[in-house]
C-alpha cells in the first residue's frame, strides 16, 4: 500500500464524494517507502482542524503534529522504521485554540461475525437487531458504539451527527464483502447520543439523511433522528407471569382484550399525552379492577405522524418517545404484568410509509419495497409495501417480532392488514397488479414470511402468540402450518363484527327481517380460532360510537348496546372491545383528546361500565363460556328461528367441567313474559346475569329465585324453562341443583 495518495482520492476524500472503502486509506497501514525500507503512516480527516496531533495511546508520548496533506482537513504522519501497530490517539486543536482528544474509529478491527454475516443473508438470523443498528460496546478496550446497517447497493454509507458536524466525510463505514451491510466502531460515543446514516446511492446521489432501521430510540416528532440506546438497562420483575404467559394466551383460556391507543385514553388537564409512567400507575390498576385479561395497544413502534396513530411506522424497533424513553415503556408492562394483565401490541408488517427519511429508497434503490408500483405501493394508503420474497428484508420483519416478545416482554402480536398482504390484487383494479408464477393473485411470498413469522412465534417466543386482522374467507389461518395453515393463534372475526352491527343499528320492528345475520356466525364459528373484535375502525371516520349506531331514544339506546355487548360475551370467541365502549361515550373516537370520563357522572353510563365489569367476573367465573370457544361441543343452539320475536336461545358448554350456561337474547323493546325455552337438565335453574338489571340502568325486569323445569319439554329438549325476557335484554341461566321437573299447569 502506497503511503502516497493519487491527486483524484485525495480530492474524492474532502469533497465527501465516493470511496468505498475508507480503511484502505484511512488508519495505520504498514508499508514501505520509496526505497523499499518499512514504516507505518497514519492517515485522517479532520475538516474543522487547524492542527493535528499524534499521541501513543499506550505511553502518552507525542509523536508530533500530523503533516497537512489538503487544505480541507487531510492530515498524515509518516513513522520510518516502525513496523509494529500500536494504539494512538488525535489531540486536535480547533480555529478558536479549544483543544480535544479523540480516538481514531479506522484503528478498530471489524465486528460482526462472518455467521452473523451468513445467517442474515439466508434470513435466518432470529437476533439480527444485536448486530445491525447501534450498539454500546467495548472493543479492543475502548469504549463506544458499534454501527451496522444493511445498504447493498450503496457507494458510501456515513454515520452522522452532532459529534461529527453532520459531516459524512468524518465516520464513513467498512462495508463488509458481498454482504452488503456496512459496518463502523465509533470510540468515545455514548448512550442518548443522536446520529443518522449519510448515503450515496449507486448513481452518485446523495440521499436524504436516512434514520436507522434497527434504531431503539428516537427523536420526538417532529425530528426523526436516530439515538444511541442500551436496551439492557431495564431489569425485570415479571419471572412468574412469562413463566405462565402460555397458559394466559392459551385457546382454552378466558381472554378479554381492552384496546388502548396510548395517547388518548387518559391526558392531562392541558391536554397533554400521559406518560408510559403515568399510565403505568393507572392503567394496570383500571384494567385489573374492570376484569380484563389483556390490554393491546395500537402500534407503538415511532412513527412521525400522529393522525396514522401508530399504523404507519418508521422506526420498527423502538417505543414511540411521545410517551418516554423505552425503560418507560418496561416499566408499564412490567407493571401490567404484575397486575396479571397480558399485553397485545399491534404489529404492522403489511405497509411503511414514504418519509424520506425511513426505509424507501433507502440506499438510492427499491431495497426493502417492490420497485414496480404495482407490486410496492399501497395507493389507498399511500404507502409502500415490503419485499417478504428478500431474505434481508424478510429477517429484519421476522427479527422485529422477536425483538417485540423477547425484549419488551411483549405476549402477543395483532398482525395489522394481513388481507392486504395474501392477495396481489388487492384494492387494485385489473391492470393494476401483477399475477404470481403461477397466474394467481394469492401473494406467494407473503405466505410464505407469514408462516415463518408464525413458526418463529410459536417456536421462540416463550408461550407468545398471534392475531391475525384478516377480513376475507382465507382458509385455515388460524391452523398450523403443517396442515397447510398460515398459523396464527387467533383470527379476527370481521364477518361475525359486520353482521351483528348491521343488525343492532335496525330499529326493532325491522330485526325481524334479519335474524340471519346474528345466527349465520355459527356456520362457521369453529372454522378458526376467532376473537370478536369491536375495534377502534368501528368507532371512527364518521361511523359514529357503539352507542350512536344503537336506535331509539336513549333508554333504547343504551339497552340495545348493554344486550349486543352482552350477547358478544355469550357468543363462542374471545373478546376484544375498543377503549370507552365500556363508558358509552355520545361521540366516535377522537385521537387528539381524552376519552370523556365526565360521563361517568350520569347513570346510564356508570350502568355501562358495571356492565362490563360483570360480564368480565361471569367470563372468567364460568368455563362454559370461554374453555370450548372453538370446538362445536362448546355450542348448541335451543332455537335460532324465532325471528318473529326477535329472539335467540343457545346453549354454551364446558363438557370437561360438566357446565352448560343458557343464554336467551330478546331484541325488541317488548318484553316477552311465559316464554319457554327447551334445556337438557332437569331441576332448578337460577338467572345468573341480566343485561335489563337496575344497576346496569335497566328496567330491572328480572326471574327471582328458582326456576323448576317443567315437562314435557320444549325445542326438542327433554326439559323446558318458563322464563321472562325483560326488553333489549340477554339473560343467562344456569343449574342450580338437578333433580325433579315438576308437570306444566
Amino acid at each position: 500500500m502506497s503511503y502516497i495518495l493519487e491527486q483524484k482520492t485525495v480530492e474524492d476524500l474532502v469533497s465527501g464524494g465516493y470511496w468505498g472503502d475508507p480503511f484502505s486509506v484511512f488508519g495505520m497501514h504498514q508499508c514501505r517507502d520509496m526505497e523499499g525500507n518499512p514504516m507505518l503512516f497514519i492517515r485522517t480527516l479532520q475538516p474543522q482542524a487547524v492542527q493535528v496531533e499524534l499521541i501513543n495511546a499506550q505511553t502518552g508520548q507525542s509523536l508530533g503534529a500530523m503533516r497537512r496533506v489538503h487544505d480541507k482537513g487531510l492530515f498524515q504522519t509518516d513513522l520510518p522504521g516502525e513496523t509494529v501497530f500500536f494504539p494512538y490517539v488525535f489531540r486536535v486543536t480547533l480555529p478558536d485554540d479549544s483543544v480535544y482528544t479523540s480516538d481514531d474509529p479506522y484503528r478498530f478491527m471489524p465486528v460482526l461475525g462472518e455467521m452473523d454475516l451468513y445467517l442474515f443473508g439466508e434470513g435466518t438470523h432470529d437476533s439480527i437487531y444485536h448486530r445491525l443498528g447501534a450498539h454500546l460496546m467495548t472493543h479492543q478496550s475502548v469504549p463506544g458504539v458499534l454501527f451496522a446497517v444493511w445498504a447493498p447497493n450503496a457507494k458510501r454509507v456515513s454515520v452522522v451527527g452532532p459529534f461529527n458536524g453532520w459531516d459524512g466525510r468524518r465516520h464513513m463505514m467498512r462495508p463488509r464483502g458481498q454482504s452488503g451491510v456496512w459496518e463502523l466502531f465509533i470510540p468515545g460515543l455514548k448512550e442518548w447520543d443522536i446520529y443518522k446514516y449519510e448515503l450515496i446511492g449507486a448513481d452518485g446521489r446523495l440521499l436524504p439523511l436516512k434514520a436507522d432501521p434497527y434504531g431503539f430510540a428516537f427523536e420526538q416528532r417532529p425530528k426523526t433522528a436516530s439515538l444511541v440506546y442500551d436496551l439492557d438497562a431495564y431489569d425485570w420483575h415479571d419471572d412468574a407471569f412469562i413463566a405462565r404467559r402460555a397458559e394466559k394466551n392459551a385457546l382454552e383460556a378466558p381472554i378479554a382484550i381492552y384496546e388502548v391507543h396510548l395517547g388518548s385514553w387518559r391526558r392531562t388537564a392541558d391536554n397533554r399525552w400521559l406518560t408510559y409512567r403515568q399510565m403505568a400507575d393507572i392503567l394496570p390498576a383500571y384494567l385489573k379492577e374492570n376484569g380484563w385479561t389483556h390490554v393491546e395497544f395500537l402500534p407503538v413502534a415511532e412513527y412521525p405522524f400522529d393522525g396514522s396513530w401508530g399504523y404507519q411506522e418508521t422506526g420498527l424497533y423502538a417505543p414511540t418517545s411521545r410517551y418516554g424513553t423505552p425503560a418507560d415503556f418496561k416499566y408499564l408492562i412490567d407493571k401490567l404484568h404484575q397486575h396479571d394483565i397480558a399485553v397485545i401490541m399491534d404489529w404492522v408488517p403489511a405497509h411503511f410509509p414514504k418519509d424520506a427519511f425511513g426505509l424507501a429508497d433507502f440506499d438510492g434503490t427499491a431495497l426493502y419495497e417492490h420497485a414496480d408500483p404495482r407490486r410496492g405501493e399501497h395507493r389507498d394508503w399511500g404507502t409502500k409495501i415490503y419485499n417478504y420474497g428478500r431474505n434481508e428484508v424478510a429477517n429484519f420483519l421476522l427479527a422485529n417480532a422477536l425483538f417485540w416478545i423477547k425484549e419488551y416482554h411483549i405476549d402477543a402480536l395483532r398482525v395489522d392488514a394481513v388481507a392486504s398482504m395474501l392477495y396481489l390484487d388487492y384494492s387494485r383494479r385489473e391492470g393494476e397488479w401483477i399475477p404470481n408464477i403461477y397466474g394467481g393473485r394469492e401473494n406467494l411470498e407473503a405466505i410464505a414470511f407469514l408462516r415463518r413469522l408464525n413458526e418463529w412465534v410459536f417456536e421462540k417466543g416463550q408461550g407468545a402468540t398471534t392475531f391475525a386482522e384478516e377480513s376475507t374467507a382465507w382458509p385455515m389461518v388460524s391452523r398450523p402450518t403443517y396442515i397447510g395453515g398460515l398459523g396464527f393463534g387467533f383470527k379476527w372475526n370481521m364477518g361475525w363484527m359486520h353482521d351483528t352491527l348491521h343488525y343492532m343499528q335496525e330499529d326493532p320492528i325491522y330485526r325481524k327481517y334479519h335474524q340471519n345475520e346474528l345466527t349465520f356466525s355459527m356456520l362457521y364459528a369453529f372454522t378458526e380460532n376467532f376473537t370478536l373484535p369491536l375495534s377502534h375502525d368501528e368507532v371512527v371516520h364518521g361511523k359514529g360510537s357503539l352507542l350512536a349506531k344503537m336506535p331509539g331514544d336513549e333508554w333504547q339506546r343504551f339497552a340495545n348496546l348493554r344486550a349486543y355487548l352482552t350477547y358478544m360475551y355469550m357468543h363462542p370467541g374471545k373478546k376484544l372491545l375498543f377503549m370507552g365502549s365500556e363508558i358509552a361515550p355520545y361521540t366516535e373516537w377522537n385521537y387528539e383528546t381524552a376519552l370523556p370520563w365526565e360521563l361517568l357522572q350520569y347513570p346510564y353510563h356508570q350502568g355501562m361500565q358495571q356492565l362490563l365489569k360483570e360480564l368480565n367476573a361471569l367470563y372468567g367465573a364460568h368455563p362454559a363460556l370461554f374453555k370450548a370457544d372453538f370446538s362445536p361441543d362448546g355450542f348448541e343452539w335451543i332455537d335460532g328461528s324465532d325471528a318473529e320475536k326477535s329472539v335467540l336461545t343457545f346453549m354454551r358448554h364446558a363438557p370437561k367441567d360438566g357446565e352448560t350456561i343458557v343464554v336467551a337474547c330478546n331484541l325488541t323493546p317488548v318484553p316477552r313474559y311465559n316464554y319457554r325455552i327447551g334445556v337438557n337438565e332437569g331441576g332448578v335453574w337460577t338467572e345468573i346475569f341480566n343485561s335489563d338489571a337496575a344497576r346496569f340502568g335497566g328496567t330491572d325486569t328480572c326471574n327471582i329465585g328458582d326456576l323448576i323445569t317443567e315437562e314435557p319439554g320444549w325445542h326438542f329438549k327433554p326439559y323446558a324453562l318458563q322464563v321472562v325476557l325483560p326488553p333489549l335484554s340477554v339473560v343467562c341461566f344456569r343449574l342450580k341443583k338437578g333433580g325433579p321437573s315438576r308437570p306444566r299447569g
